[in-house]
């Protein structure tokens, strides 16, 4: 009964007993940097429920950080994946071909909207891979040394996207980073300087690039600029349209190459298959995409996908690796994504999201410590403040909140800059009668935290 259970708390305190012994070996075993500030050890899961060690069930809003949106343990998945491995685990693609690769290949490259009319994809194994191999290509293509990034970015941990990353606490004792990687402004319209009219922003944080372009790197030395269409551990901020139509120009008129990390954001999370589609919706394309995070519903695995005349410049050898479009995830994927297409997940992301940004306004009325809420389709920021005047971030508060909903069975996660944005990444196959136990409980620790 998971899949459709409630959240329910019947250990009396949390960690239950079981789940702290697990914890603590956790510590004796595993280094201290790889932290967890959850209560919760997973036995099982099905859909958007959890049940730990000791059998409590909680609601999942953080799915995986995003990789669960069609759910755990979802049942054709598994059949998938326990097919192929009935025939073989693995067969590294520089040495025998699986088809498996070949038709996902296929399948991306004819739902990506990116530009151009012929498309070729590669695979790696997480997000961080997936952006630097981005960066690669659009080096190989323009024969340029230098990228653009932006304020709030998170791309990864390699050594290369710690630089692609903007908060440097993701990188902390790992200099020197890697040289020709610049930082623009993202446009974070909430908060705005003080005074400004918001017909003004989008020139404001253009004015931004071309300062790289004066201060940093001259436009024909850069190869690509990396956008999130939605900022994740920014704080999820979506990219103004107009802002994107702008990049996209200054792109064209200077041979850049533009690369969207839909690390998080693909795979129906934002009410399209990609977010990038509402760019193209508006006349938009990127050159490249950079995905991963829900694409084969928890095996890893990342995608490149790009015009075949960009992805051919690249020179042989300089991408690939030995797990990449390992076989069982690419059955997973394959699986995964007649999923969302037959079940119409897109859409029900967008009919969560509604119902969630609705309740979370109405939250905002009534309550001072919430100062935005926004997002697209079911990928959903509400940030928390000390002042909504002021706009002052209330970290605190948002930790507080963190642990008082995971107290009462349901898991959020936090973001942003000022580490105040709580972000909505919830399984989209959650119940309606789940969606609204969450809501009441989001709500229930936020008067509680406001006590406090």
């Amino acid at each position: 009964m998971l899949r459709t259970d409630l959240p329910e708390i019947i250990t009396e305190t949390l960690p239950g007993p079981k789940a702290q012994a697990i914890i603590d070996r956790r510590a004796q075993a595993v280094p201290n940097a790889i932290r967890c500030g959850y209560p919760v050890v997973i036995e099982r899961g099905e859909g958007a429920m959890i049940e730990d060690v000791d059998g409590n069930k909680f609601l999942d809003w953080i799915g995986g950080v995003g990789v669960l949106n069609i759910g755990f343990s979802q049942p054709e998945v598994v059949e998938a994946v326990k097919a192929q491995a009935d025939k073989y685990f693995h067969g590294m693609f520089n040495v025998v071909t699986h088809e498996g690769y070949v038709a996902l290949a296929e399948k991306l490259s004819g739902i990506a909207p990116v530009k151009g009319d012929s498309k070729k994809a590669f695979f790696a194994n997480s997000g961080a891979e997936a952006d630097e191999n981005a960066v690669k290509v659009a080096k190989a293509y323009t024969k340029r040394p230098n990228i653009i990034v932006f304020s709030g970015a998170f791309h990864g941990r390699t050594h290369f996207t710690m630089a692609m990353t903007s908060k440097k606490a993701y990188a902390k004792d790992m200099g020197p980073l890697a040289a020709g990687v610049f930082r623009a402004q993202f446009p974070y319209y909430y908060r705005n300087p003080e005074g400004m009219p918001e017909d003004k922003a989008v020139d404001y944080y253009i004015r931004s690039i071309y300062d790289v372009f004066e201060q940093c790197a001259a436009a024909d030395t850069i190869a690509a600029i990396v956008v999130e269409p939605l900022q994740g551990e920014g704080g999820f901020i979506p990219a103004p349209i107009e802002w994107v139509k702008a990049v996209r120009k200054i792109c064209d008129e200077n041979g850049i190459l533009l690369i969207a990390d839909e690390v998080q954001s693909g795979f129906c999370r934002t009410g399209r298959m990609f977010a990038s589609v509402y760019w193209q919706e508006a006349g938009v394309e990127p050159d490249i995409i950079a995905t991963a995070k829900s694409i084969a519903a928890g095996v890893p695995l990342s995608a490149i996908i790009a015009r075949t005349e960009v992805m051919d410049a690249v020179p042989a050898g300089t991408i690939g690796g030995t797990y990449c479009g390992n076989p069982l995830a690419c059955a997973a994927s394959l699986k995964t994504i007649e999923i969302m297409e037959r079940d119409h997940l897109a859409e029900r992301s967008c009919e969560i999201g509604k119902k969630v940004t609705e309740r979370y306004l109405e939250m905002q009325k009534k309550y001072p410590v919430i100062g935005d809420v926004r997002g697209l389709g079911g990928m959903i920021g509400i940030e928390f403040v000390k002042d909504q005047e002021t706009k002052e971030p209330d970290a605190a508060f948002t930790s507080d909140l963190i642990q008082t909903c995971a107290k009462k069975g349901l898991l959020v996660e936090g973001a942003g800059t000022y580490n105040n944005v709580i972000r909505f990444l919830a399984p989209l196959v959650m119940t309606d009668e789940q969606l609204a136990a969450g809501l009441d409980i989001f709500e229930a620790s936020i008067k509680e935290c406001l006590k406090h």
